[in-house]
């Protein structure tokens, strides 16, 4: 088993790179963890609170489930992955049942952040994009699937979003194996990953 971290600022084109390599690789030798699926559950507070929730800070990850959960796939275990929501803020009754694959995509914002966590990875790799760029993608987003105004997000972006960037997110690069440049849209980068995966593969 391969464990690989995706990280990447919000709006950085993350979910395309993984996208692109499942394309690549046999998508049945892949499980994909999201780590916005291990948000905490917020489900005690007003949701006046639970809007105020810094979704880019650390302390909102509950990275200990997330460990704990790769740790029980490299075991060949079973694990029920978290559904959490946005809208809610809460996590959803049901869970998403994951068994162990020969390749564990680890994709989130945050998920380079955390020293035990980057210890479970076997590759760990960085999506870097223009800043302009991901905030365009983030105005989108959270229009489209989170039911947020421009303004509201802009707001989100100039208060949360770009300072964390810039204290968690953007040191967290230097712990990648891998930088890929523009995001998604960088094929040769990504054809190359997906080469050392397949190799990683083969000597595993």
């Amino acid at each position: 088993m391969i464990i690989i971290g995706i990280a990447g600022g919000t709006g950085s084109g993350k979910t395309t790179v993984v996208k692109e390599i499942t394309k690549q690789l046999n998508n049945e030798a892949i499980a994909i963890i999201p780590q916005d699926a291990y948000y905490k559950d917020s489900r005690h507070l007003p949701m006046e609170e639970r809007q105020k929730i810094n979704f880019d800070h650390p302390d909102s990850v509950e990275f200990e489930l997330l460990i704990k959960h790769l740790k029980k796939l490299k075991e060949g275990k079973n694990i029920e992955q978290p559904i959490y929501s946005y809208l809610t803020c809460t996590r959803a009754k049901e869970t998403i049942t994951v068994t162990p694959k020969h390749i564990i995509i680890v994709e989130g914002i945050l998920c380079l952040t955390n020293a035990t966590l980057r210890k479970l990875m076997d590759i760990k790799v960085f999506v870097d994009c223009e800043a302009d760029l991901r905030l365009s993608r983030v105005i989108q987003r959270d229009i489209i699937e989170r039911g947020r105004g421009v303004d509201q997000t802009l707001d989100r972006y100039e208060k949360t979003v770009r300072p964390m960037h810039l204290q968690f997110i953007e040191p967290s690069k230097r712990y990648a194996d891998i930088i890929i440049p523009q995001g998604g849209q960088n094929k040769v980068a990504i054809n190359i990953l997906t080469q050392f995966i397949e190799k990683q593969l083969t000597i595993k």
